[in-house]
C-alpha cells in the first residue's frame, strides 16, 4: 500500500499562485510516475502533469505549460506542483496520483484538494 496526502489548495486571484504538495508513504518504489490530475465540475479528470521519480523526465498538459512546474524531493517522498499565473479555467480539485509497474503493480489516488481561482 501507498498513502498519498496532498496539500496546498486554496482560493486564490487569477494570476495569483499556489504549490500543491504530495507527500507519499508506505511501500513507496523508485521506479514509480507521479502525476497530478485535475477535475472540474461536470467535465473528466485529466493529466495536468507528470513526473518520473527514476529518470526525472516530465510532462505537462498543453494547458499549463510555461505556467506550471512539477518537482520532487527524494528524501521526504515528496512530489510539488508549483502553479503560476493562475486563471479562473484551473479550478477544480487536484489529485495526486502514483502508478508503478516494475516488480509489482501499484496503482494509488489521493483524495484531492479544492483550487479554486477567481477573476
Amino acid at each position: 500500500q501507498v498513502q498519498l496526502v496532498e496539500s496546498g489548495g486554496g482560493l486564490v486571484q487569477a494570476g495569483g499562485s499556489l504549490r500543491l504538495s504530495c507527500a507519499a508513504s508506505g511501500r513507496f518504489l523508485n521506479y514509480a510516475t507521479m502525476e497530478w490530475f485535475r477535475q472540474a465540475p461536470g467535465k473528466e479528470r485529466e493529466l495536468v502533469a507528470s513526473i518520473s521519480w527514476s529518470s526525472e523526465s516530465t510532462y505537462y498538459a498543453d494547458s499549463v505549460k510555461g505556467r506550471f512546474t512539477i518537482s520532487k524531493n527524494n528524501a521526504k517522498n515528496t512530489m510539488y506542483l508549483q502553479m503560476n499565473g493562475l486563471k479562473p479555467e484551473d479550478t477544480g480539485v487536484y489529485y495526486c496520483h502514483y502508478e508503478n509497474t516494475v516488480f509489482v503493480r501499484q496503482d494509488y489516488w489521493g483524495q484531492g484538494t479544492q483550487v479554486t481561482v477567481s477573476l
